[in-house]
């Protein structure tokens, strides 16, 4: 039986809700675009406890669906998502949440599109940021285009609305090269922490990505499976196999084989991470 993965349509954490629908009229048409206009919607954690931001309002931070992040976004202003917030009236998230929504808002529009998790590789000079982004479908020269939705315009790359093979890494493909002996897996991890960098991040943000590409984009933090074990050293060789597993899966990027993996009862995420 031939399974698809309809990235052009919403899945069970980037649909908004009916009466939502009409925020979205008015984006601009191209896919970057869309992206560009997400921008001015979030705000870093770090950044909104400087400017003030009322400590409560931190756990946006926390919020998994497309659906819930417009509701907390339009509880601030309810102007349509074309427009720009104040940074005192955007959501409180991360690099996650900006390329989850833009996935949500091409799909809504009928781009494929899907959110990847990863490693940044221009933040820190000879180090792996954990970061995501977002890539779309381009039909014009038929390969998936990945845009760092974050840092459109910031300068860290020439071109964050197509970056290069080099200036972010899938989970997979910075596993693969750990596994090959081409990197230093312990320049692979969160910056702003000391202990949440080497090989066990590198695992963790493979198994993200397989949720994402299966439609289920999780948290940076989210954890399930062997992962907590992982990041506690308490795995080994055979995990090491099905990340290897995974990597490949996700390098392929065929359908069948990405659902397939991702029933593993290792690997599946669990209801109540999605409710």
């Amino acid at each position: 039986m031939t399974i698809e993965l309809d990235y052009s349509s919403a899945g069970p954490l980037t649909g908004l809700a009916p009466g939502q629908v009409p925020l979205a009229d008015g984006l601009p048409h191209d896919p970057v675009g869309i992206c560009a206009t997400v921008q001015a919607l979030f705000i870093q954690p770090g950044d909104a406890s400087a400017l003030g931001v009322a400590e409560h309002r931190l756990a946006e931070k926390d919020i998994r669906p497309a659906s819930a992040l417009v509701a907390a976004l339009t509880a601030l202003n309810p102007a349509p998502l074309r427009l720009a917030r104040k940074p005192e009236e955007r959501v409180v998230g991360t690099c996650r949440h900006f390329a989850t929504l833009a996935c949500a808002l091409l799909r809504l529009r009928g781009v494929p599109a899907r959110a990847r998790c990863g490693f940044g590789m221009c933040f820190l000079e000879g180090r792996g940021a954990d970061h995501w982004i977002t890539e779309y479908w381009r039909d014009d020269d038929s390969r998936w285009v990945r845009v760092d939705i974050e840092h459109l315009g910031h300068g860290y790359v020439a071109h964050p609305e197509d970056l290069g093979p080099d200036e972010f890494l899938t989970g997979g493909e910075a596993w693969v090269q750990y596994r090959e002996g081409l990197v230093d897996p312990h320049r692979f991890g969160v910056p702003g922490t000391d202990d949440a960098w080497g090989p066990a991040e590198i695992s963790g943000n493979a198994v993200r990505d397989l949720a994402a590409l299966c439609k289920h984009e999780m948290l940076p933090w989210d954890e399930w499976g062997r992962m907590t074990a992982a990041y506690d050293g308490a795995t080994g060789p055979d995990y090491d196999r099905l990340i290897d597993d995974v990597a490949a899966a996700c390098s392929a990027d065929e359908p069948s084989a990405l659902v397939r993996l991702f029933a593993h009862e290792d690997l599946a995420v669990p209801r109540l991470l999605i409710a």
